[in-house]
């Protein structure tokens, strides 16, 4: 993978935009031109495929559309071009909650439009959660589309065997690191690398399920608060005595548990196709693999929604995508292909990434369950294309479909949102969590200077 389902936290560099057209014009849409959309699914495939979409918005509907692919680490930098040059999109898809945050504080994104869109489409057809993590306050800011979880992946044929239940709880989990860590098989496989925010976002997903918030109820940062002190001991412990030696990153935890080296592993829910042997890059390796690509698939389970001793309701780290109505847009029109997008064009959009693209919206007022029921039958893989169904039982595809219903994020919800996206992008928590494993320091020390840290971080941000 190199990123798959990881989503940048803070974007940086010059860019040239890829530019492939469904109509002519270079600006936004209108009178004057095209309905320009920008993307951030940039690849070649994706792209071709989001030609397609539009051009049956525009057959259907009569109005011309553009699509601009932008890499998602690029687009801040675009963005900040264009609205200089007067240049902006009209609608901009599969935007991330940082980027979405962003947006909001440059006050670029037409919240009427988002609001009107979420209200016509049914606020009761959409994930709670996806909702909530793209408000403020009770204003609307983007119609949210999509996510992706970060899932605790698990061998269910290991679990039987040992007679161990689902590792849904922090003492679940341990329990079966502890059992299952034996010969050759790791209890876990989990990021440490200091400088991969693969780590960051691991450790968040435990974290907050022990109830441990970046910022307090004042405001001010809260990690070195008990909960987070017992995510931060819970962490460094389970993967300093369960999980494999040395730094281990994206890469390298996939390979462990595709080699059948590990009982457990946290990755996204991008794993699902490479796990099932649908792409030849990253192929399992398994023994049992060999006779049975799909063997891993088969025998492995999903947690979303996690609980430690002193959290509340289970929770689950995702990214909610979004598409953005901007400013200064042809907004009856941008209103009508967002509309399409999660209607008529759902099947497709989600149909680009199936295993990235959980619907967000379930389904309709008059059919509850159209979409998530629509999803579980598409084709997921890169070289060989097979429906999710194929490998993956019904309990473990509802899992994975329901888990936007348990979607949480550090700082969303709590005004903090630029904050999280710099203790994030600072690597702040992976560095405090290597000085542990390291044999630098302790869990409450590494929290305490992890919160020193977002502190400081607070106050260059003004917050």
């Amino acid at each position: 993978m190199t990123g798959r389902g990881l989503r940048v936290l803070a974007a940086a560099v010059p860019v040239a935009l890829v530019l492939s057209a469904c109509g002519g014009g270079d600006s936004g849409g209108g009178a004057d031109g095209p309905l320009v959309f920008w993307t951030i699914e940039d690849t070649a495939d994706r792209v071709r495929a989001q030609e397609r979409l539009l051009a049956a918005f525009t057959e259907k509907t009569g109005i011309e559309t553009k699509v601009v692919a932008v890499a998602e680490n690029q687009l801040t930098t675009v963005l900040t071009s264009a609205a200089a040059s007067g240049e902006l999109p009209d609608v901009i898809g599969s935007i991330s909650l940082p980027i979405m945050s962003q947006l909001r504080t440059d006050d670029l994104l037409d919240t009427d439009a988002a609001g009107q869109v979420v209200a016509a489409l049914g606020t009761e057809t959409f994930a709670a959660q996806s909702l909530e993590l793209t408000r403020e306050g009770d204003t609307q800011l983007v119609v949210p589309s999509d996510g992706w979880a970060q899932l605790l992946f698990y061998r269910k044929d290991l679990f039987a065997q040992a007679g161990l239940q689902p590792p849904t709880t922090y003492d679940a989990i341990r329990q079966a690191a502890e059992r299952l860590d034996q010969g050759d098989v790791a209890g876990i496989a989990a990021s440490t690398t200091p400088a991969d925010v693969f780590t960051h976002q691991t450790f968040e997903h435990l974290a907050l399920a022990n109830g441990c918030a970046l910022v307090g109820d004042d405001g001010q940062a809260a990690l070195h608060s008990p909960e987070c002190v017992g995510a931060f001991q819970f962490y460094t412990d389970l993967v300093g005595k369960h999980s494999t030696a040395g730094n281990q990153d994206v890469d390298t935890t996939r390979a462990t548990y595709f080699a059948g080296r590990s009982a457990m592993v946290i990755w996204s829910s991008y794993l699902l196709d490479e796990l099932a042997g649908l792409r030849a890059d990253a192929l399992p390796t398994c023994p049992e693999c060999q006779a049975d690509p799909s063997f891993l698939a088969k025998n492995t389970g999903v947690v979303a929604a996690l609980s430690g001793p002193a959290g509340g309701e289970p929770t689950t780290f995702g990214e909610t995508a979004s598409f953005a109505v901007l400013k200064d847009a042809a907004t009856e029109d941008a209103k009508k292909l967002v509309e399409h997008l999660m209607t008529d064009g759902y099947r497709d959009w989600l149909a680009i990434a199936p295993e990235g693209k959980v619907p967000v919206r379930a389904g309709t007022k008059d059919n509850p369950e159209q979409y998530v029921e629509m999803w579980r039958g598409l084709d997921v893989g890169v070289d060989t294309k097979a429906p999710l169904s194929k490998f993956y039982d019904a309990e473990t595809l509802r899992v994975v479909q329901e888990s936007p219903r348990s979607f949480s994020r550090w700082g969303f919800t709590q005004g903090k949102a630029e904050l999280a996206g710099a203790v994030a992008g600072q690597l702040v928590v992976p560095k405090a969590l290597a000085e542990v494993l390291n044999g630098g320091g302790d869990a409450a020390g590494a929290a305490r200077k992890a919160s020193e840290q977002a502190s400081v971080i607070a106050q260059e941000l003004g917050e």
